[in-house]
């Protein structure tokens, strides 16, 4: 493999995306390369005053079939792929007259985009790229000869070495674009598969692939002794990675994770039935509560623990407003993300320049397809999202109480908040606030018993003169195994429970349930989040 600068002295350009196209090749023009090209881009060069070559004129073919074929042939692959100090190499381009090319220019076909869109299936088969593939491969393989440049962006970084290296590319340079061309054909496979699997039904493919572009490296991960970066999908799903950052500094690895959970869980709340607000610490919510309006939304659950939103991620579902905005600086808070933001709320943030405040134009459609992946040692664990609700006829009614109508609207605002706790969880709720959360405990009856204490330790600090959960109704992520935990909140207020239902012990907790008084439902679907 060559350790030399290597002049570039032609080069093949064919792209579908024709940012900078003209300005990029006036500029290789001025270094004295000759440029070769296809169809809509030679077109546009020619357009430009550039001397160009059709690659058809290299192919001694025309392009066919509806430009299916073009540069799979030997005068282009030939060009790309010889080894300038293998005699063999240099003695079969003089043979066929094949000319070498030292530069490669190619964005593929717009196949994500065309997804992204809805296209139909035929018109997705058509934005596949056969030839941009094949050509970027080659010319990767081959980059102790050749330079490849398959992104928009290192047009200016391409020229730059050039200049610096009198019209060459010097090795390390070649080796950095040939990995990142090898990257882009691996993304646009992996997409091209994903979209299949998915279009022809296919659950469970025999391999899978995923892939991102990288928005950010991140300073450290989950502690500093851990690198981390930021990768995104493409998609326009609202949410962190596609929110506009107005202030503040640059998220973290714990940001980012946190701000996805928060904006998951506030997306719950459909915006047209009222402002609904979640706070977190860790990925787990601190409060949730809803509100006739944003700023009473935001003290409810404030109001549920007033000391864990310290340095914790707000969600809102709606647009954030000046006496919101002036009630949050009011302690430190790490990141604030909503669908919108006012001209005042943002001048109030602006005092607080250590704040991040994220816009995200809109919430995700929480009942999107989607999948989560986990690394474990030697493989992945690949799940749908859980993208699982109940509504009011879903539930079994297995008590001799039947709930009333506020006890089945808290029940239900309580299992969408349990659906985005850790494992085991438990919620209070009370007139749509939570009142108690507990989270992440080893045992059911612990997480019961937390909530109902920091429940406690609430009504302290707000001078209530009753504990909150006193006329609650609780949610339970999975199964109660046993009636202790069920009893424990009956023993801390609560009037009525949701939960899946499904123990080997169910009726004893349905007879605890009976002799407290409460009401319990059965969803027959649980929410574990580990």
């Amino acid at each position: 493999m060559p350790s030399q600068n290597l002049p570039i002295r032609r080069a093949l350009l064919s792209v579908s995306d024709k940012s900078g196209l003209v300005e990029l090749a006036q500029k290789l023009h001025d270094f004295g390369v000759e440029l070769l090209s296809t169809g809509g881009t030679a077109k546009a060069l020619r357009g430009a005053g550039l001397p160009v070559i059709d690659v058809s004129d290299v192919t001694k073919f025309p392009e066919m079939m509806d430009g299916r074929v073009k540069t799979l042939h030997p005068n282009v692959h030939g060009g790309l792929l010889a080894l300038r100090d293998n005699p063999e190499h240099v003695a079969a381009l003089k043979a066929h007259g094949i000319g070498a090319i030292d530069l490669l220019v190619v964005n593929l076909y717009p196949f994500e985009a065309t997804m992204a869109a809805g296209a139909d299936y035929d018109t997705c088969i058509e934005n596949i790229d056969i030839g941009g593939p094949a050509m970027i491969r080659a010319a990767a393989k081959n980059h102790g000869f050749v330079t490849t440049i398959v992104d928009v962006e290192d047009y200016d970084v391409l020229l730059g070495d050039m200049a610096e290296h009198n019209g060459a590319t010097c090795p390390n340079f070649r080796k950095k674009r040939a990995q990142i061309a090898f990257a882009r054909t691996a993304a646009y496979d992996a997409a091209v598969s994903t979209w299949m699997a998915a279009a022809i039904g296919v659950a469970t493919p025999r391999r899978r692939a995923v892939a991102g572009t990288l928005a950010q490296t991140l300073r450290y991960g989950e502690n500093p002794h851990q690198t981390a970066s930021f990768y995104t999908d493409g998609g326009n799903r609202p949410g962190v990675a596609t929110a506009k950052q107005l202030q503040g500094k640059e998220l973290s690895y714990n940001n980012i994770n946190d701000t996805d959970a928060a904006i998951e869980l506030v997306a719950e709340f459909d915006p047209a039935n009222g402002p609904a607000c979640a706070i977190i610490k860790h990925a787990n919510p601190c409060g949730v509560a809803r509100g006739a309006t944003m700023i009473e939304a935001y003290q409810n659950a404030f109001n549920c623990d007033n000391v864990s939103p310290f340095g914790g991620i707000i969600a809102l579902n709606q647009r954030l407003e000046a006496d919101t905005a002036a009630e949050i600086t009011k302690i430190f808070t790490e990141v604030v993300i909503a669908p919108e933001v006012s001209d005042e709320a943002r001048e109030i943030f602006a005092k607080k320049k250590n704040l991040r405040l994220l816009v995200t134009g809109g919430l995700p459609d929480v009942s999107e397809p989607a999948q989560t992946w986990r690394k474990v040692s030697g493989g992945w664990l690949v799940q749908d999202k859980d993208n699982g609700f109940v509504l009011p006829e879903d539930l079994k009614v297995v008590t001799k109480r039947a709930p009333t109508d506020a006890e089945m609207a808290d029940m239900l605002f309580a299992w969408k908040v349990a659906k985005h706790v850790k494992s085991n969880a438990i919620v209070y709720v009370k007139n749509g606030a939570t009142v108690g959360i507990g989270a992440g405990q080893m045992s059911r009856v612990d997480s019961t018993r937390i909530a109902a204490r920091k429940a406690q330790d609430m009504a302290e600090v707000l001078g209530l003169s009753e504990v909150p959960t006193i006329g609650s109704v609780v949610a339970s992520d999975a199964f109660f195994p046993f009636a202790d935990g069920l009893i424990t909140a009956a023993e801390a207020g609560a009037t009525a429970v949701i939960q899946p239902g499904g123990s080997m012990r169910d009726q004893e907790v349905i007879d605890a349930a009976n002799e407290a008084g409460l009401a319990m439902v059965f969803t027959g679907m649980r929410h574990f989040r580990h």
